[in-house]
């Protein structure tokens, strides 16, 4: 099981529709990858580690897929559209990351 990370840095005076991405973005995304995306989850950042800190990022999803190979599959066809849809919630470069899920 692989694990691909989305995230958004928490930049002052950055636009991010946490109900866009929430309730549009990522629907889209599921919908596009089919059984690709076996499941996602999609966080909101409330703070960092230390009191009064502000969030590192304002915003990330994970989503689940059995492989590298099951993600490039699903996600490569429609990832113009998925991308291109960005703009519509945010105006912040999204830090992409995949990993190996050891324990879930």
């Amino acid at each position: 099981m692989i694990k691909v990370s989305v995230m958004y840095h928490n930049t002052p005076g950055a636009r991010f529709d946490h109900a866009y991405y929430r309730d549009t973005h990522m629907p889209l995304l599921k919908q596009r990858m089919g059984d690709s995306c076996k499941s996602y989850t999609v966080d909101k950042g409330l703070a960092g580690g230390a009191p009064g800190t502000p969030a590192t990022y304002i915003g990330m999803c994970h989503i689940f897929c059995d492989s590298v190979e099951s993600f490039q599959a699903g996600f490569g066809p429609h990832a113009q559209e998925i991308m291109g849809d960005i703009p519509n919630y945010t105006d912040l470069s999204p830090v992409i990351q995949i990993s190996e899920v050891v324990v879930g």
